[in-house]
C-alpha cells in the first residue's frame, strides 16, 4: 500500500480558513492539536496589531514556534546532560570507595 492510500483528508481551520491536509489516520489527533496550536499563536500575534496580513502572520507564528522548539531541545539536551554527568559522578564516587576500602584493607594486613 502507498503513502497516498494510507491518509485521509483532514479538514483544519487556521485563522477562519479551511484547509484540507493528507494525513495518515493515526497521525489525525496530532495534526489537528497542531492546527490549533498555530492558529491560537497566529490569533496571538494578529491581535497585537503589530504584524498585518495573513502571510507576515504566518512567518512570526512559524518562527516563534520555531524558537519555542529549539529551546525547548536545548533545555532537554541540558538536562540529558547533567543526568549524564550525575550518572558519571555517582560511578566516580563508588570507584573511590571502593579504592578506600581495598586501601584499608592492604594497610590493615
Amino acid at each position: 500500500m502507498s503513502d497516498q492510500q494510507n491518509k485521509h483528508a483532514l479538514e483544519v481551520k487556521i485563522l477562519e480558513r479551511s484547509y484540507v491536509v493528507g494525513c495518515p489516520e493515526d497521525k489525525q489527533e496530532d495534526l489537528l492539536k497542531s492546527a490549533k496550536y498555530l492558529d491560537k499563536k497566529m490569533r496571538e500575534i494578529r491581535e497585537s496589531g503589530k504584524v498585518i496580513g495573513t502571510e507576515r502572520i504566518a512567518i512570526m507564528a512559524a518562527l516563534n514556534i520555531a524558537y519555542e522548539m529549539l529551546n525547548q531541545n536545548e533545555s532537554q539536551a541540558q538536562a540529558d546532560s547533567n543526568d549524564q554527568l550525575n550518572r558519571i559522578n555517582d560511578k566516580l564516587s563508588a570507584a573511590l570507595a571502593a579504592l578506600r576500602q581495598d586501601d584499608g584493607k592492604i594497610n590493615a594486613a
